[in-house]
């Protein structure tokens, strides 16, 4: 008997949230990709102290939700697995491009993309691939993917923030895990990179969420 893997193309919908309303007074446009085990909803709680009159936030919803602590009552979701990864990035991604387009984003505007855990990888293909022209992009508690390059970041203007944080106590980033993230965002931003290490663990502290804004 054989086994064979087949594959179908077929139309999806995915949600996404936004916080506050988009006026002339927004100055800041955030768009926020969650981590592991969260749904875009609670995510976006860590953003609602910030001015809503000058900030706007999107947050896409990793498309693949799961029970969490098999207790069958919370739902969380994840991005992408090691399970057929080149596939769910690009659908992943063309979600991401779908929500960007559905989204009008006025010139005036600053556009900070923003990245936590497991949202890091999906912010940082999403900005190489669709060449996205922010203005401050934030690599928070994450791991940088190993396929990119900096070349892959060329069309960024020079005067573009690159930001690479984490806490000192984060489980998932030690010390030598931390080395090769700043090794690594040094290797494709240069002396753009910006690197911050705070005191605090796997965590958003919003304070830091402010420091971030021009």
């Amino acid at each position: 008997m054989k086994e064979r893997e087949n594959q179908v193309t077929y139309t999806a919908a995915n949600t996404y949230l936004s916080l506050n309303d988009l006026t002339a007074k927004t100055r800041n446009i955030w768009l926020v990709f969650h981590g592991i085990g969260y749904l875009s909803r609670y995510f976006l709680t860590h953003f609602r102290e910030l001015d809503p009159e000058e900030n706007y936030v999107i947050a896409p919803q990793a498309p693949s939700k799961y029970y969490l602590n098999n207790e069958y009552k919370h739902v969380g979701a994840s991005w992408l697995t090691r399970e057929q990864t080149a596939m769910e990035i690009d659908n992943v991604l063309n979600y991401v491009d779908a929500v960007y387009k559905a989204e009008p984003l006025p010139p005036h505007c600053s556009l900070l993309v923003f990245g936590y855990s497991q949202g890091v990888s999906v912010a940082l293909r999403w900005v190489a691939r669709s060449k996205i022209r922010c203005q401050h992009l934030v690599l928070y508690a994450g791991g940088i993917p190993n396929e990119l390059r900096a070349q892959d970041f060329d069309f960024l203007q020079k005067n573009v923030k690159i930001t690479l944080m984490a806490g000192d106590r984060d489980e998932f980033l030690d010390e030598g895990r931390w080395m090769q993230e700043t090794k690594k965002a040094t290797a494709l931003f240069g002396e753009r990179a910006e690197i911050k290490r705070f005191s605090g663990g796997h965590e958003i502290q919003k304070q830091l969420l402010k420091e971030l804004l021009p």
